[in-house]
C-alpha cells in the first residue's frame, strides 16, 4: 500500500508513453517543434515498473502523452497489462486523432475508457486551437469507439474569446453519445500562448445555469473532477485546479515516458526512475516510487493567487 505524507492513499497512475503529439494546441505545446527527439523507456521495461505498482496498490492506470496512440507497440502493452491483473482500470486520454484504426483493437487488448480531449464541435475552432485539420478524424474515432464498446469521457477547456460558446453544445454532443464531459480550467504554464484566458469553474457553471438546473450537492470522486448531476440526471464535472480543496482526496502520482516520476503535475520537485526502470530490478523501482509518494506535496501552487507553471505538461502526460 502506498500511502503519502498527508495521509492519502495512491491507488492511481498516470503514465506518459511520450512527449510526441501530432497536434500544437493552444494551452499545451503551441511552439514546441512538430518533430523533436526523445528518449523513451521501451514499453517492455515500463511494463515491469507497473507491476511493480499494481502489487503496490495501484487499482487504476491512464496511458498519457503527448498523444499515446503514436506508440506502435501500444496495444500489446496494454493486453500485457490487463493479463497481468485484470482488475485494474486501464483507461486512456487521447486527442482521437488516430483512435478510429485503434478503437477496436483498444477494447479487444483490455482497455476500459477512453477520455477524449475535445474542445470544440467547428472546424476553423479546432484549427485554431490545435493547429491541425481533425475534427472529421476526431468524431469518426469517437463512433469507432463506441462501435467497439469502449466507454467515453470529453474534456474540454473553457478558454474566454475561443470555445466558451461551445460549453452548451459540448454538454449536449457528450450527453447524445452517453458520455460525461469533464470541464477543465485551464492551467497557467510558461509552454502555452500568453494570450489565454480561462474560465473559472464558477463561470462555466454559471453558463450551464442558463439553461439546465442542477440538483443536489457536487460529488467529489477520487480523481480530479467534481461532479454536478442535472435534473434530467445527466452527470458532468468539473476539474478546477485552482479551487483550495482541489488536492484533498488527490490519489495519483505520474511517470513520464522517459522515466521521471512526478508527485504532483504542478510542482516541479521529481523522482529519477530512469535506471531503475531500466534495470528492471524490483527493489529500485519499488524504492524510487515510494520515494515519488513520500514526496507528494499537500497541494499544489495553483491555489489561492494563480501562479504559472514551468513545466510543460506533456512532458508529464497531464
Amino acid at each position: 500500500m502506498l500511502i503519502d505524507g498527508f495521509g492519502r492513499q495512491i491507488t492511481y497512475l498516470r503514465v506518459s508513453l511520450t512527449k510526441q503529439c501530432n497536434f500544437r494546441c493552444a494551452y499545451c505545446m503551441p511552439t514546441t517543434p512538430l518533430d523533436f527527439s526523445e528518449e523513451v523507456i521501451p514499453l517492455d521495461r515500463m511494463l515491469e515498473f507497473l507491476k511493480v505498482a499494481i502489487d503496490e496498490g495501484i487499482e487504476k492506470i491512464r496511458l498519457t502523452g503527448g498523444e499515446p496512440l503514436l506508440r506502435k507497440d501500444l496495444v500489446p502493452f496494454i493486453a500485457s497489462l490487463h493479463a497481468y491483473n485484470p482488475k485494474v482500470l486501464l483507461v486512456l486520454t487521447t486527442n482521437a486523432f488516430l483512435l478510429e484504426k485503434h478503437a477496436h483493437a483498444l477494447k479487444e487488448a483490455g482497455l476500459s475508457r477512453v477520455n477524449i480531449s475535445l474542445d470544440s464541435l467547428k472546424p476553423e475552432r479546432v484549427v485554431q486551437i490545435s493547429k491541425k485539420d481533425a475534427l472529421p478524424s476526431v468524431l469518426r474515432g469517437i463512433e469507432a469507439a463506441l462501435q467497439a464498446g469502449l466507454k467515453l469521457k470529453f474534456n474540454m477547456v473553457a478558454l474566454k474569446g475561443i470555445n466558451a460558446d461551445e460549453i452548451l453544445d459540448l454538454l449536449e454532443f457528450a450527453q447524445a453519445k452517453g458520455a460525461q464531459i469533464r470541464y477543465i480550467e485551464f492551467m497557467e504554464n510558461t509552454h502555452a500562448s500568453a494570450r489565454l484566458q480561462g474560465l473559472s469553474g464558477a463561470q462555466i457553471l454559471e453558463i450551464i445555469c442558463q439553461r439546465y438546473k442542477i440538483v443536489g450537492a457536487p460529488q467529489k470522486e477520487l480523481g480530479p473532477a467534481q461532479i454536478y448531476t442535472l435534473e434530467n440526471g445527466y452527470q458532468f464535472g468539473i476539474i478546477a485546479p485552482h479551487k483550495e480543496d482541489f488536492c484533498k482526496s488527490c490519489n495519483r502520482v505520474r511517470v513520464s515516458a522517459d522515466g521521471t516520476l512526478f508527485p504532483c503535475l504542478y510542482y516541479q520537485d521529481s523522482v529519477d526512475a530512469k535506471e531503475a526502470i531500466l534495470s528492471t530490478e524490483r527493489a529500485r523501482m519499488l524504492e524510487a516510487l515510494r520515494q515519488a509518494v513520500a514526496n507528494k506535496p499537500e497541494k499544489n501552487l495553483w491555489s489561492g493567487a494563480y501562479q504559472i507553471s514551468e513545466r510543460a505538461f506533456y512532458q508529464t502526460g497531464g
